[in-house]
């Protein structure tokens, strides 16, 4: 078993070795030991798995991982350090984390602290020493299950009540997240996307509005449709299609976050089906994807592991190119659902399923994926200057 030292990951004991100070316990009674990292306490959550080597800051903050505790599989987290630049929220969204191998010192010229001390700023609770392949392989094989992670320093856990807690927790598939993650009070966004030498940037001469409604948003995102000249509202996930349109918007974009989509789908549907009537273009990525979706008449459903990485081929079906892009969910567009004024514009080479769709008679489309993320690095970003495009040949 892998870690640095003792202990190691027991996945059937619940007596926890000797020097054990985290411990993961799943609702099916899978007990994992290790050493607790960030913040003591417990917290509770879908333990899912992130392939990405890096991006760890970004990742913990993305709204879109609300209610989950991330799995890196990559062995070498938090080795670059943390910065104040590289983060999606000002707050967590993310419960807790698993690691295989312990938190190392920072080794990059762009690091201000050490990422446990990152850790238990944000309040954010984690294990390391766990064997993240065989849990990686568990989830892979019989889905993300609810688990408990538990940092205990003092070495005094009570196994029993946390497995009564997973066990009693009702799951992602049914939850409104976009709620808790969303703004609740209208902005205005001008920062643009970061630059080596000058950070980042502010928009100077806008040439076009638009209203992004919040169901979790990353940073990044509004920073690229900054740098495309636009001038962004961004308005609560609850936000009605008089809402919207007060703001006199050339365009409208879905952002990403976390949760069921038919849950969120319940209030957001309805205004998105309004805005839909005016003509006005249309962008959405993540959840926003999947709300479209269900606007247009289309359903969802819960994927048995979902696509959480940032390695992910989808293949473009309207140029034949393929992107290399970065992906969090675990629902999906169910592409069959779709009615025939949909064109499925996206696929996913790992399994086929959808990952982009637009509009026939309309300047709408949307994307499974974050093309924001740069995993490519720029393979993606094509899809904020077609956003930009529709708009400029609507207004004309």
């Amino acid at each position: 078993m892998p870690g640095n030292s003792d202990p190691e990951v027991a996945m059937s004991h619940t007596a926890p070795p000797p020097g054990a100070t985290a411990a993961l316990v799943l609702a099916d009674g899978t007990v994992l030991w290790g050493r607790g990292i960030g913040a003591a306490g417990r917290a509770i959550g879908e333990v899912c798995f992130n392939t990405s080597m890096t991006g760890y800051q970004e990742i913990m903050t993305d709204p879109s991982y609300a209610g989950q505790i991330v799995t890196f599989t990559f062995p070498h987290i938090g080795n670059v350090g943390a910065n104040p630049e590289d983060v999606e929220t000002g707050t967590t969204a993310a419960r807790g984390l698993v690691l295989r191998d312990d938190i190392t010192e920072p080794s990059s010229w762009r690091a201000v602290r050490d990422f446990d001390d990152w850790l238990q700023s944000f309040g954010l609770i984690g294990i390391a020493g766990v064997d993240t392949r065989a849990l990686t392989r568990r989830i892979r094989d019989a889905g993300a299950p609810t688990g408990v992670v538990i940092h205990a320093p003092d070495g005094a856990f009570d196994i029993a009540a946390a497995l009564a807690e997973a066990q009693a927790w009702p799951g992602l598939e049914g939850m409104d997240l976009a709620k808790e993650v969303s703004c609740t009070q209208t902005y205005r966004w001008d920062q643009t996307r970061w630059e080596q030498g000058t950070g980042y940037g502010t928009l100077e001469a806008p040439k076009r509005k638009v209203v992004a409604i919040d169901f979790g948003a990353k940073r990044n995102i509004l920073r690229c449709l900054a740098s495309t000249g636009c001038e962004v509202t961004v308005v609560p996930a609850t936000a009605t299609a008089e809402d919207v349109l007060s703001h006199k918007p050339d365009g409208v974009f879905l952002a990403n976050g976390p949760g069921d989509p038919a849950a969120t789908g319940t209030y957001a549907v309805p205004t998105i089906k309004a805005l839909l009537d005016t003509g006005l273009p249309m962008f959405g990525i993540c959840l926003g994807h999947q709300m479209l979706a269900l606007a247009l008449g289309g359903t969802t459903g819960k994927m048995a592991r979902g696509h959480r990485g940032a390695n992910h081929p989808v293949k473009d079906l309207t140029t034949g190119k393929v992107e290399i892009t970065s992906q969090n969910h675990g629902f999906q567009v169910l592409a069959e659902s779709l009615p025939d004024s949909v064109e499925v514009t996206h696929v996913s080479l790992f399994d086929g399923s959808n990952e982009g769709l637009r509009l026939k008679d309309r300047p709408v489309f949307s994307v499974q994926y974050h093309p924001e993320a740069s995993p490519g690095p720029q393979d993606s970003h094509y899809l904020f200057q077609r956003f930009v495009d529709l708009i400029d040949a609507h207004k004309r």
